[in-house]
């Protein structure tokens, strides 16, 4: 004979996770923005995968195209990636002619990353994949929870 749940043997849920939300983990916001991050990267990543890109390949590109003339340094710094990892992806990224680098004319011992015409349009058509993703990662939120996160978040991530 089986004994009967308990609270301390409570019957597992059938997939064995709703049990855990109820931790004090699942309480703390530093686990639940790093849990929402490796979901939502991983949609991301699934939408990006027709591209050739990955969330930091696409965050690279994106940032070359935005105008800003970054830095690879500054690329580094802003998506929080050592400098040999900045430096590979953009070695990939301009070896499928999406980027360039060219010398910085504030100082010419940097150089600037700049998206090319096909990085331009490559960016257009991923960043759509990307919004398809970020639909389905918030698909719960309304428009007012959705404005309310991305400025708490941006408050935490600047």
């Amino acid at each position: 004979m089986t004994p009967s749940p308990s609270a301390e043997h409570p019957e597992p849920a059938p997939d064995g996770f709703d049990r855990l939300t109820g931790t004090d983990l699942a309480a703390e916001p530093i686990f639940l923005m790093a849990r929402a991050a490796a979901l939502g990267s991983a949609l991301a990543n699934q939408g990006l995968a027709p591209f050739g890109l990955k969330v930091r390949s696409y965050s690279i590109l994106a940032v070359a195209c935005s105008g800003t003339g970054p830095t690879q340094r500054e690329l580094g710094d802003l998506l929080r990636m050592k400098p040999s990892q900045t430096v590979a992806i953009l070695d990939e990224l301009e070896q499928r002619g999406l980027v360039e680098r060219q010398s910085d004319p504030r100082d010419r011992r940097s150089k600037i990353v700049a998206a090319t015409g096909p990085g331009r349009e490559l960016y257009a058509s991923a960043k759509a994949a990307v919004d398809l993703a970020t639909e389905a990662s918030l698909g719960a939120l309304g428009p007012q929870d959705r404005a309310d996160l991305a400025h708490l978040l941006r408050k935490v991530a600047f």
